[in-house]
C-alpha cells in the first residue's frame, strides 16, 4: 500500500494537471495518479499543438477564456517558458456566424475585425474564405504537453507525489475516505479523490462509489477517436517571411463540413498546417478501445477539403495522427461532486484553453473553497434540484 494522501488525483493531462498543481499550492497534500506518463501520447493531452482562442457565440465562455489567460500568464512566468505562441485567429463559414462572435468579443473587449470574404483573402491569400471573416489577435496556439509536464511540476515543487504507471482499477469506500486499487493490485487511501481521466472516463464510472441518482444526472459522454493531419506549406517559410502573412488558426463551419486547423508546432516538424474534420472520427466505447489507425475516408474528406478551401497547402498529408474526444450534448463540461469524490471532464474538444482556470473550479469544488458554474453541475446536483 501506497501512504496515504489527502487528495489523490486521478490523470495527468492537462485537467488533472491543473488540478493538482492548484491544490498543492494551497498547501494540501496530493498524490497524482497517471495509468502512464503525463500527457501520455495516447490521451487528449499530448503534443505541442491545441488553439487558444476568445471566440465563442456565448460569452459565459468568452469570459472564463480571460479568466484562463491571466493563470496561463502567471504559469509561464512562474516557469519561465513559453505556453501560448501567438497566431491569431479566422472564424468563418455559414454555420460559424462570425458576426455574432464579433458582438460577443465586443461584449468583452476583446481586440477583433469582421473582414468581408475579399478583404481576408487579400490578407491571406493562402485560405480560400467563403463567408465573411472574424479575425481576433490574441488567439493563439497552447503547447499542451509542455503545459502538463510544468503543472506537474509545479505541483511536484509545492510538496505532490506523482504515481506513473499506475492504472486505476476501481475506487471503493475505505472509512472515512476511500481505497484507489490500481490493476497491479496496489492501493492507496484518500479522503478526498478527484477524477479527471478524459476519453477512459466512461468506462471507469461504473467502478466509482458514486450515488445512482448522480450518475444518472451525469450528460451521455461519447468519446471519438479523432483524425488529424499535417499539410505542408507551400511557401518554404509557411507564410512567416518578409511580406508574407503568417497563418492564424481556424474554425470554417461550412454546410458539408467543420473544419478547424492551426499551426503544428514541432509534432510534425514545423513543416506545416494541422487541419481536422470536427467529430469526424469514430465513435468508440472508450479510450480504451482506441486503434490508432487512421480512418481512409476521414482521410479522404479532409484531404479533399484542404484541396477546395487551403491552397496555400499541398492537398497530401506528409504526417498524420489520432487523439480523442470526449464529447456531451451540451459541449458544456462536466465538473461536480458528490460526497468527497470530484468528477472533471473538460471535454467536447474545446477544454485546453481553459485548463488552469479549470484547476482552480475543481480545487474549489473539491476543498469547499468556492462554488463553480451550475452549468458544469450534474443534474442531479442540490444547486440544480432545489
Amino acid at each position: 500500500m501506497t501512504d496515504p494522501s489527502d487528495y489523490v488525483v486521478v490523470g495527468a493531462g492537462l485537467a488533472g494537471a491543473a488540478t493538482a498543481w492548484q491544490l498543492a499550492s494551497r498547501g494540501h497534500q496530493v498524490t497524482l495518479l497517471e495509468r502512464d506518463v503525463p500527457a501520455a501520447h495516447d490521451g487528449s493531452s499530448h503534443g505541442s499543438a491545441r488553439i487558444f482562442r476568445y471566440a465563442y457565440p456565448d460569452l459565459f465562455y468568452t469570459r472564463a477564456v480571460l479568466e484562463a489567460k491571466a493563470l496561463w500568464d502567471g504559469l509561464a512566468a512562474e516557469a519561465g517558458t513559453v505556453l501560448i505562441t501567438p497566431a491569431g485567429a479566422v472564424d468563418y463559414g455559414q454555420k460559424r456566424n462570425p458576426a455574432q462572435l464579433a458582438e460577443v468579443l465586443g461584449a468583452a473587449g476583446i481586440d477583433h475585425e469582421l473582414l468581408t470574404a475579399a478583404d481576408a483573402r487579400n490578407r491571406w491569400p493562402h485560405i480560400a474564405f467563403d463567408t465573411e471573416v472574424l479575425w481576433h489577435p490574441g488567439a493563439g496556439v497552447i503547447d499542451a504537453e509542455t503545459s502538463v509536464n510544468v503543472m506537474v511540476d509545479l505541483a511536484v515543487r509545492n510538496g505532490a507525489r506523482v504515481l506513473t504507471g499506475w492504472n486505476v482499477a476501481g475506487v471503493e469506500n475505505h472509512g472515512t475516505g476511500y481505497r484507489v486499487r490500481s490493476a497491479a493490485g496496489r492501493t492507496i487511501d484518500a479522503g478526498n479523490i478527484v477524477v479527471s481521466a478524459g476519453g477512459w472516463l466512461p468506462q471507469m464510472l461504473d467502478s466509482l462509489p458514486l450515488p445512482a441518482a448522480f450518475l444518472a444526472g451525469l450528460p451521455e459522454f461519447t468519446v471519438r477517436q479523432e483524425q488529424a493531419f499535417h499539410f505542408r506549406y507551400r511557401d518554404d517559410d509557411g507564410g512567416t517571411g518578409a511580406g508574407a502573412p503568417a497563418w492564424p488558426t481556424f474554425i470554417h463551419k461550412a454546410s458539408g463540413i467543420q473544419a478547424y486547423g492551426l499551426p503544428g508546432g514541432r509534432d510534425a516538424g514545423f513543416a506545416g498546417q494541422k487541419v481536422a474534420e470536427y467529430n469526424g472520427g469514430p465513435r468508440i466505447p472508450s479510450a480504451a478501445a482506441q486503434t490508432g489507425a487512421v480512418d481512409p475516408a476521414n482521410r479522404a474528406r479532409v484531404t479533399e477539403y484542404v484541396r477546395r478551401y487551403l491552397p496555400g497547402l499541398d492537398p497530401e498529408p506528409y504526417a498524420e495522427t489520432t487523439c480523442l474526444f470526449t464529447n456531451t450534448p451540451t459541449e458544456d463540461f462536466l465538473i461536480d461532486r458528490a460526497d468527497n469524490l470530484t468528477v472533471v471532464s473538460p471535454c467536447s474538444g474545446h477544454g485546453a484553453k481553459f485548463a488552469p482556470v479549470i484547476g482552480q473550479w475543481a480545487a474549489d469544488l473539491a476543498t469547499g473553497a468556492g462554488s463553480i458554474p451550475d452549468r458544469f453541475r450534474s443534474a442531479s446536483s442540490p444547486a440544480l434540484t432545489t
